[in-house]
């Protein structure tokens, strides 16, 4: 049993923060802005809520976050009631939030200064996946320390692999969001297509779903995206802010993301249509205007 501090009770956050006591058996401390939240989860979990970030860091051995962005990752990290200020040496910080290999690298280099560690290790697999402990993380930092903090990880985690160090999670987390921009347009696409042959949709997935078009989109998405329906988690506003990061990662490395960029400007599209809480597999809703 480890003594945790969770900061970020949000769609993902509060469900992996319910997984560290439920699977884990840990003492979980949390914390999040809105206090009636954190309130609710003490009282389906136990464990206890703190006032601040470092209030709920200190004394723990791990300190996770799952937050919105580098600014927010910031705000509950550094400064005098940041989680950095309530952290003793030798204990470890995992980031869930995805966010930029930069602000990793930030977070790594301050934690090193104040004598502690840290790991980011942004997520797959979607509220889905966080309320049934099946995600899969991506992490960056120092083997050492990523073996101390992976069975506490192993919560809420079906797959939980060291890519490299400080912020070789973040990048592999865009490789991710890159794959899926691109697979989620391509099925639009197909789906779009095979309505104006008058095919049956249902009878084509279950075809091609058993050779090279097979994906997990189109395994659960499929049915959904014919009829219209786009509340099935990832939201599109959230989509667009981990593109962003991508496509600034991008013209720092000088990576060539054609595909990427375009289906982010469809995205913006969806957004325009009010489809900003819809899930990412709307983009067939502006083939279908």
């Amino acid at each position: 049993m480890a003594k945790v501090a969770f900061i970020g009770l949000g769609v993902m956050g509060y469900p992996m923060a319910g997984h560290l006591v439920a699977k884990g058996g840990h003492a979980v401390t949390v914390y999040n802005r809105s206090a009636d939240k954190a309130a609710r989860w003490v009282a389906q979990h136990g464990g206890r809520a703190a006032a601040t970030p470092r209030e709920a860091a200190e004394g723990q051995d791990v300190v996770m976050a799952c937050v919105g962005n580098d600014d927010d990752l910031r705000q509950v990290t550094l400064g005098p009631d940041g989680a950095f200020a309530g952290m003793a040496a030798g204990t470890v910080f995992v980031d869930h939030t995805t966010a930029s290999a930069e602000v990793a690298r930030e977070l790594a280099a301050a934690a090193a200064a104040g004598g502690f560690a840290a790991i980011d290790a942004p997520v797959s697999g979607g509220q889905a996946g966080a309320e049934n402990g099946i995600l899969t993380v991506m992490c960056g930092g120092e083997p050492d320390v990523f073996a101390r903090v992976a069975p506490v990880i192993a919560a809420y985690a079906r797959a939980c692999t060291l890519m490299g160090p400080a912020g070789a999670g973040q990048l592999a987390k865009m490789v991710n969001q890159i794959c899926i921009a691109g697979l989620v347009q391509g099925l639009a696409e197909g789906l779009h297509f095979a309505k104006k042959a008058g095919l049956d949709t249902d009878k084509l997935v279950a075809t091609i779903s058993k050779g090279a078009a097979q994906s997990w989109q189109m395994e659960n998405r499929h049915k959904t995206m014919v009829a219209g329906e786009f509340d099935f988690g990832f939201a599109v506003d959230w989509m667009r802010k981990d593109l962003a990061i991508v496509l600034a990662e991008a013209r720092r490395n000088g990576a060539s993301l054609p595909v990427t960029a375009l289906v982010d400007q469809f995205y913006a599209e969806v957004q325009a249509m009010g489809g900003r809480r819809w899930d990412t597999s709307s983009l067939i809703a502006r083939l279908e205007r």
